[in-house]
């Protein structure tokens, strides 16, 4: 199975980062590829499943994953559970771990952990190839997510 970890230093607040990963209703906003994105259940203030949906050269796919928050620690889990509406979905398994530990007020770490399988294996070939291209884009969107809400603050 796929699997990427890495960790990174960035200019905002650890609360900041903490923020921006866990407001995942913001996610069709400004990540890419990211075309949908709802909230199916709650089971708590920190823990739901959110169903989202990827698109990318007219294929759009759904699954469903469990948020597990954690705010005092500033880490966020999220494990697929199952595919949206019925489908098969593009995963046989998909999850990601966020870590954010202040270095000083207005900077911290991110640690950021992936491991992933689609159902195709084909799509687990190109993916391989493609991932640190993607990783590279999504990573950045985050980034300048936060330094939107930083400037607004």
């Amino acid at each position: 199975m796929p699997s990427h970890r890495e960790s990174r230093t960035l200019p905002y607040a650890a609360d900041l980062m903490y923020a921006v990963v866990a407001d995942v209703e913001k996610y069709p906003q400004f990540l890419p590829w990211v075309t949908g994105l709802r909230i199916v259940r709650r089971l708590s203030d920190t823990e739901f499943d959110a169903e989202m949906r990827v698109g990318f050269a007219g294929v759009s796919e759904r699954y469903i994953s469990r948020v597990t928050l954690d705010p005092a620690a500033h880490i966020i889990d999220v494990v697929k559970t199952e595919s949206g509406s019925g489908r098969r979905g593009p995963f046989r398994q998909l999850e990601n771990h966020w870590r954010f530990t202040a270095k000083n007020e207005t900077s911290c770490e991110v640690a950021f952990a992936i491991a992933f399988e689609f159902r195709n294996p084909l799509l687990n070939a190109v993916a391989g190839r493609a991932f640190q291209t993607v990783m590279m884009q999504m990573a950045g969107a985050f980034e300048a997510r936060a330094r939107t809400l930083k400037a607004e603050r």
